[in-house]
């Protein structure tokens, strides 16, 4: 091998360090760039739009409303529905859900008996939870839990008491049970006083 031919080669090895390491180098960017919007737009929410179920959301969130659901086999479910003080303000304020509001559905069994102020139901343990995140600039158009203006999740609690993710298509598992909310923006507001100030004493 000649020096010149030396030299050729080596400066070849290094033109392509730098593509690769440019290529690299934007790749990263990118990833950065995409957890960071994902970081600011929903800590409930990574870079790559998956969505986890909140901590502390019955303790620190706001109640906005219960629903007693007839379930196919007979049985009485409550669904528990929460959301984020700052969502309840927005909404009071503009009438819509701001970027970012988490809506909760925590679902459970009943428990019925007879006591001393009648036959009474109350709530048992806890089966699942639905969760909608507001999403009002489509970030994540080819993800499949995300679409018409929210992300959508349904975990059910595993033998092991751990929150699954169980919804693989938001269009044939979430949207159908939604659309007579379509004009309230897919949610049955009329079950939640709260966001229009009534229910305060």
């Amino acid at each position: 091998m000649t020096i010149r031919s030396f030299s050729f080669g080596v400066a070849a090895l290094l033109a392509t360090a730098v593509v690769v390491g440019v290529g690299l180098g934007a790749a990263l960017l990118q990833v950065s760039s995409g957890a960071a919007k994902a970081a600011t737009f929903s800590p409930y929410v990574d870079e790559t739009g998956k969505i986890s179920l909140p901590a502390g959301y019955r303790s620190q969130w706001a109640h906005l409303g219960t629903w007693a659901v007839r379930e196919m086999m007979g049985g009485l479910g409550y669904h528990e529905v929460y959301t984020q003080p700052s969502s309840v303000e927005a909404y009071q304020q503009t009438g819509v859900f701001p970027d970012g509001a988490v809506l909760v559905k925590e679902l459970r069994k009943t428990t019925a008996a007879p006591l001393t102020t009648g036959h009474v139901t109350w709530g048992a343990e806890i089966t699942g939870w639905f969760i909608m995140i507001k999403d009002a600039t489509g970030r994540f158009t080819d993800h499949p839990l995300w679409g018409d203006g929210w992300g959508w999740a349904l975990f059910q609690v595993t033998p092991e008491d751990q929150p699954k993710l169980v919804t693989q298509d938001y269009k044939t598992e979430c949207i159908p049970c939604h659309i007579p909310a379509r004009q309230t923006d897919w949610v049955y507001i009329q079950g939640y006083p709260e966001l229009k100030g009534t229910s305060k004493p």
